[in-house]
């Protein structure tokens, strides 16, 4: 997908790309690929399949309806060199972007993201998932919570739901299917108060299949919940 059929197909689903926003996509290409040569953020570099394979794919939620260009807190979890969330702020520049992740150099590039982009809104925090999720500052503080590819669901829900606000959603990007996914995490959704509200599965323009997963939290979680770094990873709930 080139850029110009990437602006194209926006702008056939409604939205119509300033020149602005334009120039934050090509920028974010020209310093992930440059950064990449450095620490290993993704080994998708050319630049078509960026363009398909990281910008399209992370703003389906947007395209889906599931998130509009409002004041929103989202959070992104394993969000890697950035995905899906800033291209999402990107294209919703009023949201407020906070993302967490356990490598302190992917903080520093997204750092530099920010400020080539000249992103506001966007915070960046080194750390667990697990730790975080009890510090008062971020459990049940945001509407949204964004992961792609990050974990299975038995044991992304225990380290997200936790960070939203009752009747806030995770947003769950997947390559695969996950009917199976949500049969094996059945026990800790209802562990954590939180229930399937959509789960649908699209292609990319290239006939890639992707699944998008909803979940919202219907109650506050359970103190115990998320459990000690590394945990949910072993003994998934």
């Amino acid at each position: 997908m080139t850029p110009q059929e990437f602006y194209e197909l926006l702008a056939s689903q409604g939205f119509t790309l300033s020149e602005q926003q334009k120039k934050q996509f090509e920028d974010y290409f020209k310093l992930l690929v440059t950064w990449n040569e450095k620490i290993n953020l993704t080994a998708i570099t050319d630049k078509e399949d960026v363009y398909l394979k990281h910008f399209y794919d992370s703003i389906a939620p947007v395209l889906q309806g599931l998130i509009k260009n409002s004041p929103l807190r989202l959070l992104d979890i394993g969000a890697g060199a950035g995905f899906p969330s800033l291209p999402i702020k990107i294209l919703c520049p009023e949201i407020e972007v906070t993302i967490i992740d356990s490598l302190n150099k992917r903080i520093n590039f997204l750092n530099e993201v920010a400020k080539g982009l000249e992103l506001t809104g966007v915070h960046f925090c080194h750390g667990r998932a697990e730790d975080f999720g009890h510090n008062k500052d971020f459990r049940a503080s945001f509407d949204i919570v964004t992961a792609r590819a990050v974990a299975r669901m038995q044991v992304l829900s225990e380290l997200t739901i936790p960070f939203l606000k009752i009747g806030g959603k995770l947003l769950a990007l997947k390559a695969a299917a996950a009917d199976q996914e949500l049969v094996q995490a059945k026990q800790a959704l209802n562990l954590l108060f939180a229930k399937v509200q959509s789960n649908n599965t699209y292609q990319l323009p290239n006939g890639d299949g992707r699944t998008l997963t909803v979940l919202e939290k219907k109650k506050e979680t359970p103190n115990k919940y998320p459990r000690k770094a590394g945990l949910p990873n072993k003994k998934p709930l």
